[in-house]
């Protein structure tokens, strides 16, 4: 999610190696089967003979703990979290959306400007990552920082995949923070083929003046429903069928000028409606989105809220919604 524009109403564990296997002596074979004690694994290497296996379940390794600690935690836990450090949460009610909450903006932009690059922003290339002079001058031409280029992020797995496949192929160096990221990406499975999960990203309140705790919220559900699009297939093709079928082509051009007016890369189509399910539905704050930055009335807003909420599939996000979207019974 982008910040709000000016004047507007309105994301090692080292194992041990393989052991050497060193050819020795009968004698000292059998010396070493009588200095081993218990249930001990012993693997003599007999002259010219080859293994002989004495099979055992001990001096088995035991687990080491993963180099990140994931913590399960709902909406409000993550929301309500003071982040003093990177915390990463795995979201309660989609355990395939990963959630990193920074401290500082500052890290947050280390850790995914590169990547917000590479998957959505306009005038830029997405068939490699930047290099750090190119990242500088994309961020310079917004006319904000690197801290700022997003207040949130959100991928899916397949984009980090390629993202740090192709840094490696083309030998982009990528900072520490990237790195990090990397490692908990693996550790956390995101990387393999297929993965079927999401990132998303946080800011910390009182990161940036605009950045209080009804806007840290509204930025957390806002990233949540990119995640359920990234992670639940049903839920994505429901927003692209409602993209096409609801939205008259007026419309659709309106929210891809809103989105334009952000620096979102207005030729990914895929982009453009799961940023609208994102910003129509569950954006509910005036310095994010009000329905003239789309060119729409309260009340045409607030019918396809209803056609949405109608058709969607069974769910937390679906809940979400229906809780929006109930009036509220006090006065």
């Amino acid at each position: 999610m982008r910040p709000p524009e000016p004047d507007s109403d309105e994301t090692v564990r080292v194992l041990a190696g393989p052991r050497r296997r060193s050819r020795v002596s009968l004698a000292a074979a059998a010396l070493l089967v009588a200095a081993v004690a218990g249930s001990a694994a012993v693997w003599l290497l007999w002259p010219d003979v080859g293994l002989a296996p004495v099979a055992t379940s001990a001096l088995v390794a035991p687990a080491a703990a993963p180099e990140f600690q994931v913590r399960t935690a709902t909406e409000d836990e993550i929301s309500q979290h003071i982040p003093t450090a990177l915390t990463v949460f795995r979201f309660a009610d989609n355990p395939h959306i990963l959630v990193l909450d920074f401290a500082s903006l500052h890290e947050q932009g280390k850790t995914l400007n590169r990547m917000a690059a590479f998957v959505e922003k306009a005038h830029l290339t997405h068939d490699r990552p930047l290099t750090d002079r190119e990242l500088d001058a994309a961020v310079s031409a917004q006319g904000g920082t690197a801290d700022t280029y997003y207040f949130g992020h959100d991928y899916a797995a397949a984009s980090l995949s390629r993202f740090f496949a192709l840094a490696d192929s083309l030998r982009i160096e990528l900072d520490p923070e990237e790195e990090k990221l990397r490692a908990l990406l693996q550790q956390e499975g995101l990387l393999a083929p297929g993965a079927l999960a999401a990132l998303i990203s946080v800011p910390a309140v009182g990161s940036d003046p605009q950045i209080t705790q009804e806007a840290r919220s509204v930025i957390l559900r806002h990233e949540l429903s990119h995640g359920e699009f990234f992670s639940n297939p049903e839920y994505a093709e429901y927003v692209r069928r409602f993209w096409m079928t609801e939205l008259t082509g007026e419309e659709r051009g309106a929210v891809r000028s809103f989105l334009g007016r952000q620096d979102y890369d207005v030729r990914e189509e895929d982009l453009m409606y799961n940023e609208m399910q994102a910003y129509l539905m569950f954006t509910r704050a005036p310095i994010f989105f009000t329905p003239d930055m789309v060119g729409m009335s309260q009340q045409r807003l607030a019918e396809l809220r209803a056609r949405f909420l109608a058709g969607m599939p069974d769910g937390w996000l679906r809940d979400v919604l229906a809780r929006l979207e109930t009036p509220s019974s006090v006065p």
